[in-house]
């Protein structure tokens, strides 16, 4: 797939620009805080419909502003597509394709597809579950995007179920525990379908993982992920992981009525990242970290790409200054021209005169860009 233009309206710090791209590799170079990672982030939306800044909407509409507005020209391999994404500081977001709105915003995902790795992502490691399960949460979103209504389902579900629980903090009565049974059941429903998607998903991105890892490595040292189900996950039966799951609500339902929150489901499972059967972020150097999170964004390439028959895009956010020449290399010539890539910099001496000669190049200054 190939994006042809992007069109950023009263978006974070934009007014009004339009980009073409013209060359496979495009890099954005620019001084911090220019606005080249807010174009980045425009090309996620399209794509995931989210913000790895976790960034809420009124938060990307430009100061001022009561609306903003990202469109792109997209060229894949049997069509071309207009997307637009229009934020509202009041109302809902709403999206087209050819200038059509989709009432079901998941039939929007899927048709721009994009891997981004920003600095953000080397805390993947070392930081908290939660940031794990949302890297994989995105992946998943891109692979079936149906996964976006079940992971809204399931919160939506958790939100209410926690709503309940607050309500009735250290309340035993009969009558609300047929009404817990109810919330329970719901829980166990969306929460089932969540965990056999992400299981499945590290199943399948797991050994691709592992590959990438060696190669980087010199074969060094070995790399496995794994997905640790907050509910015993031992065999892939919707049924059997649905009675555990039942199993567990029932044994922690007095703490959780204690507590006021629940505290079984997959908002508490974990991604375990392990280097030679040691937990990664316990292991090594910073660069070996790096190494791992390099791995893990090739593997993701690597599996959207199986799974739709299309290389995505790959943004890199200020990555390759975080990153040895060794692993800069890695990185660099596994793109090739294989994947349309979009990189920001502060400046041009990570890349050698033959990328420089095969890439446009955009300098990005206080929210406006220049061949």
């Amino acid at each position: 797939m190939y994006l042809k233009t992007l069109h950023l309206k009263q978006f974070r710090n934009y007014q009004d620009q339009k980009v073409e791209f013209t060359a496979p590799k495009t890099i954005l170079v620019g001084n911090n805080a220019q606005g080249k990672s807010n174009l980045l982030e425009a090309v996620e939306l399209l794509a995931t419909l989210r913000s790895h800044r976790m960034a809420r909407d009124h938060d990307l509409i430009k100061e001022g502003e009561s609306t903003a507005q990202i469109s792109a020209n997209l060229q894949r391999i049997h069509s071309n597509s207009d997307l637009t994404l229009t934020l509202r500081r009041q109302g809902r977001r709403t999206v087209a394709i050819n200038g059509e709105i989709v009432p079901k915003q998941m039939n929007f995902l899927g048709v721009l597809n994009a891997v981004e790795f920003s600095s953000l992502d080397l805390e993947l490691v070392r930081g908290s579950p939660d940031s794990r399960r949302h890297w994989l949460d995105t992946l998943l979103i891109q692979l079936e995007p149906v996964y976006a209504h079940i992971l809204h389902q399931y919160n939506q579900t958790l939100r209410q179920r926690n709503a309940f629980l607050k309500r009735y903090i250290n309340t035993q009565e009969k009558s609300l525990q047929s009404e817990l049974a109810i919330w329970n059941a719901q829980l166990v429903t969306a929460g089932t379908r969540l965990i056999l998607r992400r299981d499945r998903a590290i199943q399948r991105l797991s050994p691709l993982a592992s590959a990438w890892h060696n190669s980087i490595s010199g074969a060094s040292e070995n790399l496995e992920i794994k997905y640790a189900a907050n509910v015993p996950l031992e065999k892939n039966s919707a049924h059997e992981l649905q009675s555990a799951f039942f199993a567990k609500l029932q044994q922690r339902s007095i703490p959780e009525l204690h507590r006021g929150i629940t505290l079984v489901g997959p908002h508490r499972d974990e991604i375990e990242l392990i280097i030679n059967q040691t937990p990664a972020r316990k292991y090594g150097s910073q660069g070996q970290q790096r190494t791992l999170v390099l791995a893990l964004k090739l593997a993701e390439l690597q599996l959207i790409e199986e799974v739709i028959n299309e290389p995505p895009l790959l943004l890199l956010d200020d990555v390759l200054a975080e990153l040895d020449p060794s692993r800069q290399g890695q990185l660099l010539d596994a793109i090739q021209d294989r994947f349309q890539t979009l990189i920001t910099t502060t400046h041009l001496g990570a890349f050698d005169s033959q990328w420089l000669k095969s890439s446009q190049i955009l300098s990005v200054s206080a929210g406006k860009i220049d061949n």
